[in-house]
């Protein structure tokens, strides 16, 4: 064998096409020039260089003179007929080719001189294949189909040489035990399917031999310009490498990624195509006749049956990665067996037409060739792997948009009640959205382990039985035995996450309480109080926190244990069973790599289990939630699928006729290609019906529940083109009465019709579905009506975008309708006028802001109809009269618009054209006023009081006027405040990132770079002596577990020896000749256990660290956010500071140490693994360098890329739960306007732009991963190429050459591990960096001069002030708000302050409690400078009643004496005064009642035991 490796030195010196030894009949042409071989493989290489010659110019000379005739924005993509098989095939004949080689070069080492023509021609053959695969390329990308003429002519030539070669070859007795026969035979087929693909080609385009050749034009994606996601367009070789990633990849380094960048989904993948598919799998399960099945096993045939196809390519690509992924040890065992000192035997090969042929047995002896043939299984099986779980996880994210999509869908058709009711929340259905969807995508990306796992464990166990017999399967039974330990661990682990969020939760509410109630916090000098109380739920938290630590660091230490307890046992099993066990470095390290395959799947198990019961469980609700009670049947959809609309159907990219677009205008996936669902409402419009009553109710029975009627025995008529006023004492039915006409309520009995103008305004903007429907005279239907609901409904958006609300500017009427509602005054003091964002639902407005929003919208709309519920309930009198007299008696009767007005102001009621007055839910009577006055005069006197008594009230709230003011200056100072906010925000942002805030190249470099700075604020935090603990085990653990596998290489390689020397002595192992394995297995063990101890201690060690440092970060940020000024709280907006203590706490508490303890492991297997093979093959690292580089770049734009693409991700998912919320709050209103078709292609884009960052993000992932795993392959050839020639030419051991092999087959996943974990590192430490920067603020000077014994304990007893000089601003950057004011104030003097808004009032208040900057001057009471007493002190001695009341979460003694000062007396006594001693008496509680926490401008109600006290 060694020998094959080292020709002869004369050997070396000859080189000849057809070699030169003496007497060689490798000239000889006696029986004919075909019957010689040299002659035969000179013959071969007459194709190969027609076609290097005849490409070679076209490529590189004159391919920029070739333009394609139709223009594609991207460089690829009409695909030939063919195109995969010509890929698959040309990927074949390429690794055939090299087999060839490979077969010529050992064939050929039995000669005594080179014989060139057993590789060259072969080595030709794949430079041509090469080049024809990007020949083809740039002929299909340019579209020019007739110079494949030239790869006919190839295809047709190489299958006439091959089939001439394998013929001769037959003839002269060569069969299939020679290799070299069966590689001929294998390239003849090749050739000739690709010359039959050729050919294919020419009958399909018809660009020769056909008169009229085929137009093609590319697919609609490819068209527009915003679609920039390739993955389905390019070909094969990129799809499997992601080569069209390279561009996005690096460009994020020059531009950050934001959604235009990434462009829109390609058809195939949007919500709405797949939202189809999904709906058609579910229509094919309905009966002929009957109800539609129901319940889970409906949506899983559905889910299967939609998404079935791709799934089990998935599975398919799975199980043959795992396959491959076998290669590895095999290969392994092979290499070391065949290189091992006692193999020595060598079979002369058979020589025939002059030349050697070696059989497929000798040509796999050979180290070298097995080398190679694991690096190319390598490359496929990770190929196949990466490729797995993309298209897992873009069928999960498929099926993510189509449940959204369908789950929007139902939501547009629920009853009313169902939400009114409770029965549905919008926390659940957003439960819905945002978990059980994302549960079922991730089931999803995992279902391809269900199968490949029970494969996997089987290989390998029957590999493992193979190699060390029944010693293996004892190793199998203890990881099998111990898997389930790991799923019951992983069980405890998720029970504790569960109870460390409710105790999370807690510690938000109070701590949300705490910062909305800062205020009054600080000026009562509660702080420590509330801080103490947060401060005792976090040491809950923390105590749950340390079980959750507890279960994650024995799931490490499992996970690091296992293999190495396997392992173990194993090998003492093995060598006590047998006394001649067979221990070489081949088994024992193929073994112990199998090993490591084995434990794998056993670890996914419990991750599996977890997301199919997850999955289960989410299908369940689901199922519940479809099953509903809904007021329409779901839109059939009209639109057709494209043919082959499945992901992975290649024909769907070939030929198809050209469809034109329109690029300003791009083509919208919209509902509007649905025809509409049916009306809801009554029976239509009646014939006979007067065509002046717009509305027409006769004898109708309304219901929420399946219970009593809420309305009974309704007849009413609505005129067209009038005001009808709904009058009525509360909860008689009035909005309940609204909502049955617009067929919210479930109709007991009676009908509903509703009457049509010919023409209406608002038919312009109607969408065509609705006018499709409105031509069908078959369907029920109404016009749409502007409702403005009695709770404003408003979106998060800006002021004018709920005002036009989905309806084109009109400016003119867009001012009337401003001026109408009163609102100009409103919107000046707004910071960006109507541009402002309101935030979620109107969140920066008040109550009466939003109520006239909300009627703008209805007016601003143009639909015949109007209904107002209520419109003047939190109004003042004079903005009521306003939007009476200029709204809706001018503006909607100067438009002669229905309006249907829902009162208590019966003020107005002369004013009525109908007046429809109801009680108890009935309608009392209707008519004009006239007519009740004459038919109910009881009725009309009790009206005509109420009208006197709140005309007289009108005088009264002349004073609401300045109520306004003053909401319209809390709202500018609020607004003012966020935007200064901001701008600190970004600022402090710009600082940090570039002191140069216009050098954008510099912030580019910024965010490249790994946040250090974090890092080590992050560690220190720790303390010196866990930190150098965590450092000092990890680094131990690791050379233990290098320690284990050298001595394993030491004993394995000292078994061989001690072989070689007993087959010298010619004795066997059981004489004094043989080695003793009780040293060796005795230090082996030793070695193991104190791994084991190790991974035990690291695992630990990380989760001590980390919950150190949690503990710490979140006291030292409470403590700093508590003593912080006031300021801090008015300029920072509430949620961002609350966003510290929630999310960024939450990644501190539990993600940062898991993934910190990844990222330094597999940093020190990666290193550790290097290592060993530079000590194996010190050669290596020569190699290591530009690998090194490339790994280098590599990390560097992809931790840029993913970065971003997680944020893009985080902030699309953001508008779609909103909208979700939005549509649920707001579905009464769509519904009445039929809007459901804009609101649903407005989910459609928030859900591919969610998608669509999603898919980026899983293809930046493959990206990587791909890349890496190719690196690792290079490892693993350039690992066993020097450690073969080590081997052979230095005698280096064989128990080395293993230990090299298999620590290198390891690299790739472990530099897999090390990116990707630093890059979510990265990710995670935004979190320690904006807590850092809270960190900084400088607290208040809570020390005084004074001390506390200092002060007298009765100060202030006499209440005598003197203000002298005072001057106070709010910062030191802003303009003095007090300027110089001088006053006494005497002890018991009653003093009002009084001045127009914005002169000072409240800061000169402040003052006293030192809330603001006293920069000059001082406040002098009873004797004592305020400024020197401690802050403390000062704020405890005096008191203050804030204008904005604040409750907190507790009993009512709490919050009226929260340091428990006060007896019950004094409590009751302060409720007396304060009037609600006989409220709080009558709960059941008394003082001990609970309430829930309030912070309102406005409202007047407490929650008490989920109940309202007005």
């Amino acid at each position: 064998m060694i020998s094959r490796y080292k020709p002869s030195p004369s050997a070396t010196m000859s080189l000849a096409f057809c070699g030169n030894e003496n007497n060689s009949v490798a000239y000889n042409v006696d029986r004919g020039v075909l019957n010689n071989g040299c002659f035969l493989d000179a013959l071969n290489v007459v194709p190969h260089v027609f076609l290097l010659f005849i490409t070679f110019p076209i490529l590189f000379i004159g391919w920029g003179s070739q333009s394609s005739k139709v223009h594609i924005h991207h460089s690829t993509w009409l695909h030939f007929p063919g195109h995969n098989l010509r890929w698959l095939f040309t990927f074949a004949l390429l690794f055939i080719l090299v087999c060839e080689i490979a077969e010529g070069i050992v064939s050929d080492g039995f000669s005594q001189s080179l014989h060139l023509h057993l590789y060259m021609p072969s080595a030709l053959a794949f430079m041509a294949g090469i080049t024809s695969i990007i020949y083809y390329h740039n002929i299909e990308t340019s579209n020019f189909p007739k110079l494949l003429i030239a790869l006919l002519i190839y295809w047709s030539l190489a299958f006439i040489m091959k089939t001439i070669k394998f013929a001769k070859y037959t003839e002269h007795g060569i069969g299939p035990r020679q290799l070299r026969y069966c590689i001929t035979g294998l390239l003849v087929l090749l050739y000739g399917l690709l010359l039959a693909v050729e050919i294919n080609v020419i009958l399909g385009r018809r660009y020769m031999c056909f008169a009229n050749p085929t137009e093609v034009k590319p697919p609609e994606d490819l068209q527009d310009l915003g679609v920039r996601f390739l993955q389905p367009f390019v070909n094969l070789l990129s799809k499997a490498t992601y080569w069209w990633m390279n561009t996005f990849i690096t460009s994020a380094h020059r531009r950050p990624i934001d959604l235009k960048v990434i462009g829109k989904l390609p058809i195939a993948m949007r919500a709405l195509t797949n939202y189809i598919k999904l709906r058609q799998a579910f229509e094919e399960q309905k009966r002929p006749q009957g109800a539609p099945p129901q319940g889970p096993k409906w949506i899983w045939q559905a889910l299967r049956k939609a998404f079935g196809r791709p799934l089990i390519l998935s599975i398919t690509f799975r199980f043959l990665a795992d396959l491959l992924g076998f290669a590895g040890p095999l290969c392994i065992s092979g290499i070391v067996h065949h290189i091992s000192k006692d193999n020595r035997t060598i079979q002369t090969p058979m020589k025939l037409l002059g030349i050697y042929f070696i059989s497929s047995k000798e040509f796999l002896e050979n180290a070298y060739v097995l080398a190679v043939l694991l690096f190319l299984a390598l490359l496929l099986q990770r190929t196949f792997l990466q490729a797995s779980y993309y298209v897992a996880i873009e069928t999960g994210i498929n099926l993510r948009g189509a449940i959204q999509t369908k789950i929007y869908n139902k939501i547009m058709r629920l009853c009313t009640s169902n939400i009114s009711l409770g029965e549905l929340t919008v926390a659940q259905i957003c439960n819905l959205v945002a978990i059980d969807t994302n549960q079922l995508m991730w089931f999803f990306f995992l279902c391809p382990n269900l199968w490949a796992m029970p494969v996997q464990i089987i290989v390998g166990v029957i590999l493992l039985y193979y190699l060390l017999g029944i010693s293996a399967l004892i190793g199998a039974t203890v990881i099998a035995v111990l898997a389930p330990i790991q799923y019951f661990v992983a069980t405890k682990l998720s029970q504790a996450q569960k109870s460390t969020l409710e105790y999370s939760s807690e510690r938000l509410k109070k701590t949300n309480e705490l910062l909305r109630g800062i205020k009054l916090l600080k000026l009562y000098a509660w702080e420590r109080i509330f801080c103490d109380s947060v401060e005792e739920t976090r040491s809950k938290e923390l105590t749950s926190l340390q079980a959750f630590a507890l279960y994650t660091s024995i799931s490490i230490f499992m996970n690091a244990a296992i293999p190495i307890a396997a392992v173990l046992t194993t090998f003492v099993v093995h060598v006590h069973i047998s006394e001649d066990a067979d221990l070489s470095p081949a088994v024992a390290f193929a073994s112990l790599s199998l090993f490591h395959i084995l434990v794998t799947p056993l670890f996914l198990l419990s991750s599996v289990v977890r997301s199919t019961v997850k999955a289960l469980v989410s299908v369940q609700k689901l199922s519940e939630f479809f099953s509903s009670d809904e007021i329409g049947d779901e839109q059939e959809p009209s639109a057709v699928l494209p043919s082959g609309s499945s992901n992975h159907n290649q024909n769907r990219y070939q030929a198809v006729p050209l469809k034109v677009v329109n690029r300003k205008h791009p083509s919208r996936d919209e509902w509007n290609n649905y025809s509409s669902e049916a009306n809801r409402e009554g029976d239509g419009p009646s014939q006979d019906m007067d065509q002046d009553i717009c509305i027409k109710i006769t004898s109708g029975y309304f219901t929420w529940t399946d219970g009593p009627a809420t309305l009974s025995n309704v007849d009413i008529r609505i005129p067209f083109g009038k005001l009808t006023m709904i009058v009525g004492q509360v909860g008689c039915g009035k909005s309940s009465l609204l909502l049955a006409a617009l067929g919210e309520m479930q109709r007991v009995s009676g009908t509903v019709t509703w009457n049509s103008l010919p023409s209406l305004e608002s038919e312009r903007d109607e969408s065509p579905t609705d006018r499709d429907v409105a031509i069908d005279g078959d369907v029920r239907k109404r016009s749409p009506v502007a409702y403005a609901s009695q709770k404003p409904w408003l979106l998060n958006v800006t002021v004018v975008e709920n005002i036009t609300f989905e309806m084109p500017m009109i400016k003119p009427r867009y001012k009337a309708v401003i001026d109408a509602c009163s609102l100009q005054a409103d919107i000046d003091i707004l910071p960006e006028g109507d541009q402002t964002e309101i935030g979620e639902r109107g969140i920066i407005l008040s109550g009466g802001q939003k109520q006239r929003i909300g009627v703008a919208r209805a007016m601003y709309q143009q639909t015949n109809v109007i209904f107002l519920d209520d419109p003047f309930s939190a109004l003042d009198i004079h903005l009521s009269d306003h939007l009476m007299q200029d709204g809706i008696l001018k503006f909607l009767r100067e438009e002669k618009r229905t309006v249907v007005l829902v009162t208590h102001k019966l003020q107005y009621l002369p004013h009525a054209d109908w007046i429809i007055a109801m009680k108890d839910g009935t309608i009392q009577t209707e008519g004009t006023l006239k007519d009740i006055q004459n038919s109910e005069p009881e009725l009309f006197e009790q009206w005509k009081t109420l009208m006197h008594r709140q005309d007289q009230e009108f005088e009264k709230e002349t004073v609401a006027a300045s109520n306004t003011d003053l909401e319209r200056k809390n709202l500018r100072r609020a607004m003012y405040s966020r935007e200064a906010a901001r701008t600190e925000e970004d600022e402090e942002e710009e600082s940090s990132e570039s002191d140069d805030d216009d050098n954008l190249s510099q912030v580019m470099r910024q965010r490249a770079t790994i946040p250090w700075r974090s890092c080590g604020t992050y560690l220190s935090s720790a303390g010196l002596l866990l930190l150098s603990l965590l450092l000092f085990s990890q680094l131990l653990k690791h050379t233990f577990m290098v320690a284990i596998d050298y001595w394993l290489a030491h004993w394995t390689s000292h078994v061989i020896k001690a072989k070689i020397d007993a087959h010298a002595r010619n004795c066997t192992m059981g004489q004094d000749c043989g080695l003793s394995h009780s040293w060796y297995l005795t230090v082996f063990s030793v070695l193991c256990c104190l791994g084991i101890v190790l991974c035990l201690a690291t695992s630990v060690a990380v989760e001590w660290t980390g919950l150190k440092v949690a503990k710490e970060l979140h006291h030292n940020l409470l403590n700093k956010i508590i003593l912080a000024p006031m300021r801090l709280f008015e300029t920072t907006p509430l949620g961002s500071i609350l966003n510290r203590f929630s999310t960024d706490t939450n990644t501190i508490d539990q993600h940062i140490p898991s993934t910190l303890e990844c990222l330094s492991r597999s940093t020190l297997l990666c290193v550790s693994a290097l290592g060993v093979i530079s000590y194996v093959t010190p050669v290596f690292l020569f190699a290591l360098l530009p690998l090194a580089i490339a790994c280098y770049f590599i990390q560097k734009y992809f931790r840029v890329a993913s970065r971003d693409l997680q944020q893009l991700e985080d902030s699309t998912q953001l508008p779609l739960l909103s909208h979700f919320s939005e549509t649920v709050e707001g579905l009464t209103t769509i519904r009445a306007l039929r809007y459901e078709p804009r609101f649903r292609q407005r989910l459609l884009q928030f859900t591919d732009a969610n998608n669509i960052a999603s898919l980026f993000l899983t293809a930046a992932n493959r990206w990587l991963e791909v890349r890496m795993e190719y690196i690792g392959a290079c490892v693993v050839l350039v690992a066993a190429v020097a450690s073969i020639t080590n081997s052979l030419y230095s005698h280096l051991s064989t128990g080395l050459v293993g230990l090299g092999l298999t620590y290198a087959l390891m690299v790739s996943n472990y530099m897999n591990w090390m990116v990707r974990n630093l890059a979510d590192m990265e990710v995670q430490l935004g979190s320690v960096k904006r807590i850092n920067g809270l960190l900084k603020t400088e607290p208040e000077n809570y020390e005084g001069l004074l001390t506390v014994s200092q002060v007298p304990d009765g100060w202030p007893q006499q209440g005598e002030i003197k203000i002298q000089n005072l001057s106070v601003r709010y910062d030191t950057t802003l303009k003095p708000v007090l300027k110089n004011v001088n006053a006494q104030i005497s002890p018991g003097q009653k003093v009002g302050i009084c001045g127009r808004t914005g002169s000072g009032k409240s800061s000169f208040s402040l003052a006293f409690f030192r809330m603001v900057d006293m920069f000059e001057g001082r406040i002098v009471i009873d004797n004592i400078d305020i400024a020197k007493l401690p802050l403390q002190t000062l704020r405890s001695r005096l008191s203050i009643i804030l204008q904005d009341p604040i409750l907190f979460s507790g009993t009512i003694r709490f919050n009226l004496d929260p340091e428990m000062k006060a007896t019950d007396e004094m409590l009751w006594e302060a409720l007396e005064i304060a009037q609600l001693k006989p409220v709080v008496k009558s709960l059941p509680g008394g003082l001990g009642e609970q309430i829930c926490f309030i912070a309102s401008h406005k409202h007047n109600n407490i929650i008490v035991g989920g109940e309202c006290v007005t």
